[in-house]
């Protein structure tokens, strides 16, 4: 991802400094890492561009939790070098490579890498001016990666937009505390530290008052916010206690008391943090849209010790009937994985009955990646490549089924939707980017509520009363 049109900034004062490109690739939480470093780019008067070839210093901002982002963030770096040397003009352009694979690899990428100028961890987002400008003078070093990240960002720190100026991103928390085998994230990113209420309620604020729509609570755990704080810390299964001051309810209250119209979607929560009293909250809540993203991984109990998940299917299958009872109307979305070292086709035809069982509202797949320096690395048996592959595909086909069946049930109904682009729309059980999207009527105001009525469904999509399906209408699955 290009930073957009909307973000550039420069002036004939500011032609002394290198005009600056970005290209954000990985997730929502790679996202915000890149809007705060353009934020202090800009706020050091640095011109911004959307377009690599016209930047004089170009930075890729990296993920590295699977061999797929991995190797896209690869080709993007050598697209980068290649498109370099095909233009005469940039041919002194610098090239950074900042993020997760800059920091998880700080000591190979230098050798690995000769034609970059330098790297950048993850601490170092709000020195990305400095580093820039050395760069950029020949003063530089050529790494900036400190051994362990620990970094946060604050309600006050610089960013530049890279949403839409409806919705916006709120990392909430850093880090990790799990032990999960297949897992690099708490190798890169450090251990679990929660931001301040405070803070965040000043950061919500801000972002309602300017017109957001919808606010968007991402981190590695957002279930563990506030619980590294809590004395003697927190075990699996511990559960959001509202007795404890920092916590996940407590903010969510807070963030929902904040005047105006908008939605608070919760990302990324963990299954072994979940309790009755988060579901009763959630419940109560008036702008909490009605959807919860739980990463599950697996349902069989083998598969789950395996991954040392801090969980068990009984664990599961409670969670899901209580979220449901508790919390009527909810979209859960859950992602698995298949193929991991170990399983076995009757641990994978567990899943399929427990997914076919459950049916969720949302489900996202994953084939097992081996990745250096986990537990599950070195596991054995592995699971063949193509087998891997099918599992895939059976489980995709599965969900791809119900999905259809879910989406169907949606006709005649009337949804609240909230208006992306011209004539696409999302309820509040899709998230941005990752879930269906509603086909409705251009004459809606982007940025804006409205409220259609459903008149039919295709695959993961809908259509509303005005809309027209768009050739772009996805049949893949999500």
């Amino acid at each position: 991802m290009m930073i957009s049109q909307h973000s550039q900034s420069g002036s004939d004062t500011e032609t002394q400094l290198p005009k600056v490109g970005m290209i954000s690739l990985g997730c929502a939480k790679n996202l915000v890492d890149s809007e705060i470093m353009l934020g202090c780019l800009r706020k050091e008067n640095f011109p911004l561009t959307s377009k690599a070839d016209e930047a004089d210093v170009l930075i890729v901002n990296t993920c590295s939790f699977i061999d797929s982002a991995k190797e896209e963030s690869i080709e993007a770096i050598f697209e980068a070098n290649r498109r370099k040397g095909l233009r005469r003009s940039r041919k002194n352009q610098k090239l950074i490579v900042a993020g997760c694979m800059a920091q998880r690899f700080r000591r190979e990428l230098p050798d690995a890498l000769p034609e970059v100028d330098a790297f950048m961890g993850l601490d170092e987002l709000e020195n990305v001016a400095k580093i820039v400008r050395d760069v950029w003078e020949g003063n530089g070093q050529r790494s900036y990666v400190k051994p362990r990240a620990r970094y946060l960002p604050d309600w006050d720190t610089p960013r530049v937009r890279l949403t839409p100026a409806h919705y916006s991103y709120i990392k909430i928390a850093e880090g990790c505390n799990h032990p999960c085998s297949f897992c690099v994230i708490p190798q890169m990113r450090g251990r679990h530290r929660s931001r301040t209420i405070d803070s965040i309620l000043k950061e919500a604020q801000s972002l309602v008052e300017n017109g957001t729509r919808e606010i968007l609570l991402i981190s590695q755990d957002t279930t563990y916010f506030g619980m590294d704080r809590w004395e003697g810390g927190a075990s699996p299964r511990s559960g959001v206690s509202v007795q404890h001051g920092d916590n996940l309810i407590t903010l969510l209250r807070e963030l929902d008391a904040i005047p105006g119209d908008f939605w608070i979607r919760l990302l990324y929560t963990h299954p072994a943090h979940w309790s009755t009293e988060l579901i009763e909250a959630l419940a109560s809540l008036k702008k909490v849209a009605r959807y919860v993203d739980i990463p599950l991984q697996h349902i069989h109990d083998e598969m789950l010790r395996l991954m040392r998940r801090e969980t068990s299917e009984e664990w599961i299958v409670n969670l899901i009937r209580d979220l449901r009872a508790g919390w009527p109307g909810v979209a859960i979305r859950t992602t698995f994985i298949v193929g991991f070292p170990g399983e076995t086709n009757a641990h994978f035809q567990r899943l399929l009955e427990f997914i076919q069982e459950t049916r969720f509202e949302r489900l996202g797949v994953f084939e097992y990646s081996q990745e250096e320096g986990t537990r599950a690395s070195k596991m054995q048996p592995k699971v063949p490549a193509r087998l891997r592959r099918r599992r895939w595909e059976l489980a995709m086909e599965l969900q791809h089924s119900l999905a259809s069946q879910i989406q169907s049930a949606q006709v005649g109904r009337r949804l609240k939707v909230l208006v992306d682009r011209p004539g696409v729309a999302r309820t509040e059980a899709d998230a941005p980017d990752i879930d269906g999207v509603v086909y409705v009527s251009d004459s809606l105001p982007v940025g804006e509520f409205g409220e259609v009525e459903i008149t039919g469904s295709k695959d993961y999509d809908l259509l509303a009363e005005g809309g027209r399906w768009h050739k772009t209408s996805r049949a893949t699955a999500k």
